[in-house]
């Protein structure tokens, strides 16, 4: 287990490593920096100087050294428009993504697992295809394209929910249900195929010969087991969900992580860009590791690797 854990944990920094290399690579790939920061009425003076003063006139590797042992210490530099320092920054922002995102995970485990679980009692049955038909619509239809279908339908021609912010509870039921579209699919299908293979087991079977109640055979024992792998994959859902949040925060004014980076990107602020890129990264690592922890937890075949 400890070698389980060890192996893990330093794929997920490897990961984390390339995630930063590439972010970092491909800011400075974009163009001049320089040449952006000072504006485009600015004299080949005034670029030179703010290429000196933020150590872009330094070679590649060095760059990425000297900003890569400043965020290790916490120093993720100063934003370029905010007066606030980018941990602040990030700091004020990061709990409104983190709280978005576990709202649309909550909402599609809530939905999502009682309807994997009915549709697996009757495989091909009627249900079960209405069921796999959410599924296969959830993941065709694009975040963004929904929430603006959302914010026409519901706020601007019903007038029930606010279109934007993030002031109120009402700002995120349309976010939330967004999410949450975009999850259940993954949610329900997994929970479907663990369901119809543990239902397929001996154990229900002998289960079942000894005369429990159905209820019991589904809830405590099949859907125990089949619930392992969904355990497991709701941390990464929570990462994608955290990561994916630039689009629908932008869609829906949501001043969270995901806004500020499309702000920061708007406002050519590299080093929010940059820190937001690490964070990120960092998080969906972190969850990916506690996903295979869980996984390990629940599974004990993989302690033994």
């Amino acid at each position: 287990m400890v070698r389980y854990v060890a192996r893990q944990f330093l794929l997920s920094l490897a990961v984390l490593v390339a995630v930063s290399i590439v972010g970092f690579v491909l800011l400075r790939a974009s163009g001049d920096l320089a040449q952006r920061v000072a504006g485009a009425e600015a004299t080949a003076a005034d670029v030179a100087r703010i290429r000196v003063s933020y150590g872009l006139d330094k070679s590649l590797p060095v760059q990425y050294l000297e900003w890569g042992q400043r965020a290790v210490s916490g120093d993720l530099g100063r934003s370029l428009f905010f007066p606030e320092n980018v941990s602040t920054l990030i700091a004020q922002r990061l709990p409104i993504t983190l709280g978005l995102g576990a709202l649309g995970l909550g909402a599609a485990l809530l939905i999502g697992l009682p309807l994997g679980t009915l549709s697996a009692l009757r495989p091909n049955g009627l249900f079960d295809r209405a069921v796999l038909t959410i599924a296969v619509l959830g993941q065709a239809m694009p975040p963004f394209w929904l929430g603006l279908l959302l914010i026409i339908f519901f706020g601007l021609n019903l007038g029930w929910l606010p279109v934007s912010g993030s002031s109120s509870w009402q700002n995120l039921v349309m976010p939330t249900a967004v999410l949450a579209i975009a999850t259940m699919p993954t949610i329900m299908r997994l929970t479907r195929s663990g369901m119809i293979d543990q239902l397929r087991a001996d154990y229900v079977r002998t289960a079942r010969a000894k005369g429990l109640k159905p209820l019991s055979v589904v809830v405590k024992h099949a859907l125990r087991n089949a619930l392992i792998p969904v355990v497991a994959i709701a941390a990464v859902q929570l990462g994608a969900l955290v990561g994916g949040s630039v689009v629908l925060e932008t869609v829906f004014g949501i001043q969270g992580l995901g806004y500020l980076a499309w702000e920061s990107i708007n406002r050519a602020d590299y080093p929010v860009v940059q820190a937001v890129v690490l964070v990120l990264g960092g998080f969906y690592c972190l969850l990916t590791f506690v996903s295979d922890m869980l996984h390990a937890f629940l599974d004990p075949r993989l302690r033994e690797q």
